[in-house]
């Protein structure tokens, strides 16, 4: 585990009119990485970022672009954003039947393929593919929609996750990803994650406030 998990900053509570901007502002401020909330209005019921926007987003930063897929089917959109330039992408088992294919389709396309698990959704049913993923994504929200509470009872999942990656000695990241604040992040630090998702706690405020924002998600951390 992780003594100073990496932070993912979520584009779904940026200034939408300003993305480039928003995205090397997060950079300067000491993101690890930057997670684009892709939404169809199907999976989910909002609409947010295609192929195009991570496109148009890559130039603005060379962080990892961690893109996470909340469509379906999420096999037929692996190849156009990848094209686009994301850096890792995220498929929802509820959304891919064929797990097991997508992730190698994503490994063969040159990035990091991650699985997401709404809070609905049992840790076992990823058994059979945690050895071809290179990071898992609990969700700690029912997805669709930011500034959601944090689900306290996911915590027992990020656990047993920890559990079974660290009992095979695997290179897979625990990510979180749902209303995790300063009050929330401790929960699933100490849970195992390695990564900390965050809208509107690493936004608020604006550029000038985005520094102490993730400062204080991090352990030892205080707000600014």
């Amino acid at each position: 585990m992780s003594q100073r998990p990496r932070l993912a900053p979520s584009l779904l509570a940026a200034d939408f009119a300003s993305l480039g901007s928003e995205t090397r502002a997060m950079e300067a401020a000491g993101a690890d990485l930057i997670h684009v909330d892709v939404m169809d209005g199907h999976f989910v019921p909002e609409l947010t970022f295609g192929p195009a926007v991570v496109r148009a987003l890559r130039p603005h930063t060379r962080l990892p672009l961690d893109v996470h897929l909340m469509v379906e089917p999420a096999e037929a959109a692996v190849e156009a954003f990848a094209a686009a330039g994301a850096d890792l992408i995220t498929v929802h088992v509820e959304a891919c039947p064929h797990l097991d294919r997508t992730l190698r389709r994503i490994r063969e396309l040159g990035k990091k393929a991650g699985v997401a698990l709404n809070p609905g959704t049992s840790e076992n049913l990823l058994e059979p593919t945690l050895g071809i993923c290179d990071l898992v994504l609990v969700m700690t929200v029912n997805p669709g929609y930011g500034g959601q509470t944090f689900l306290t009872d996911q915590v027992r999942k990020i656990g047993a996750l920890r559990e079974r990656i660290d009992a095979r000695s695997l290179p897979v990241e625990l990510s979180v990803d749902g209303g995790v604040n300063p009050d929330t992040a401790p929960l699933a630090i100490d849970a195992g994650a390695d990564i900390l998702v965050a809208g509107a706690a690493a936004f608020r405020g604006g550029p000038e406030r985005y520094r102490g924002n993730l400062d204080g998600l991090r352990p030892g951390g205080s707000t600014a």
